[in-house]
């Protein structure tokens, strides 16, 4: 039975990449900053809360890293923990970069220093690319990052190829663009939009504020993307690759479809709040999967229309906070 560690387990990628590996017949250990007063909300969604090992570990303390490797001695280790937030980033930058470079630095450090059979899956991001015009980013793009969470990236994906390339490591960084899913917390603006839809159609007054609505992104499916994750690592050799749908589409089509799931006309329900606007932000985003598709076999099945009816289907199915009050 094949053993893997996903740091980093109480995340989006993190849940639904351990119900793909549990499904695959592997032992799953996970790690969290702290077990004991994090809620596993993602986990138990999906029924995996008592099918996982989950264990604490600090990213930032080497000997917490180290001493998790040698308690699982995994087969595998997915490295998804870290700051995940763009917005956030701009908030808190320090820990930005300490969360995902020093934690990166050290889970690399420890597998070189344990000399023991690994291969490590690195969560890189689109983010790295920065505003690159309207062109598809593929593996030769150079990085050009514009927030604090994208610059933490680009280095975390250096220290990735750069461990791989002088100590022989098997690791990789997987480019993954935008993919959502209901787990998404309501930070991220599919869910909020998505969120705040659903609110005012429950009879809610209060508008949706963005800051803008002219960015495009290309948007996949979180479930999807964490298969990309495991193909990566079952190669012959280690490579990094873009994991994208290959189309893209402005913020304002999502938010006009996501509505229209409600039976709402968005122009009625949007502001645009200019203190929402980032300090620097990626106008147009897209991927280039091509060779994904060619070395994994792998490529997207959701387009946005389906994403969205997903999402909203998913919203219908929590009770309003007034809701929930009167049934207690």
């Amino acid at each position: 039975m094949p053993r893997a560690l996903i740091c980093g387990v109480s995340g989006q990628d993190g849940a639904y990449l351990a119900a793909l590996l549990l499904d695959k017949g592997y032992q799953v250990h996970g790690t969290t900053r702290d077990v004991a007063t994090l809620p596993l909300s993602n986990l138990r969604a999906l029924g995996l809360l008592d099918r996982v090992a989950i264990t604490s570990m600090a990213p930032t303390d080497y000997g917490s890293v180290l001493a998790v490797l040698d308690q699982v001695a995994p087969d595998e280790v997915y490295l998804l923990a870290g700051q995940t937030s763009v917005g956030l980033s701009y908030e808190q930058p320090v820990e930005a970069v300490q969360s995902i470079v020093l934690g990166t630095l050290n889970l690399l450090e420890a597998m070189r220093f344990r000399r023991r059979p690994v291969r490590l899956y690195h969560a890189s991001s689109s983010e790295c690319f920065g505003d690159i015009g309207r062109s598809a980013a593929n593996e030769e793009t150079p990085f050009s990052p514009q927030s604090p969470y994208a610059v933490a990236k680009a280095s975390a994906h250096w220290l990735v190829a750069n461990y791989r390339a002088a100590y022989g490591l098997y690791a990789c960084n997987g480019i993954l663009f935008n993919h959502e899913s209901p787990l998404r917390p309501q930070r991220f603006v599919t869910r909020k939009v998505v969120a705040a839809a659903a609110r005012i159609w429950r009879g809610e007054r209060e508008p949706l504020r963005l800051g803008r609505l002219d960015v495009v992104r290309d948007w996949g499916w979180a479930p999807e993307y964490v298969e990309s994750m495991w193909a990566m690592l079952q190669q012959p050799s280690p490579a990094d690759l873009v994991i994208a749908t290959g189309t893209s589409s402005p913020l304002s089509s999502l938010v006009a479809q996501a509505f229209d799931q409600f039976g709402l006309d968005w122009r009625d329900h949007v502001v645009i709040d200019a203190a929402l606007v980032r300090p620097a932000d990626q106008a147009w985003s897209q991927g280039d999967p091509r060779r994904a598709a060619a070395q994994l076999g792998w490529q997207s099945r959701c387009d946005l229309a389906e994403i969205v009816r997903r999402l909203c289907d998913a919203e219908r199915q929590i009770p309003s906070a007034g809701a929930t009050l009167r049934a207690r």
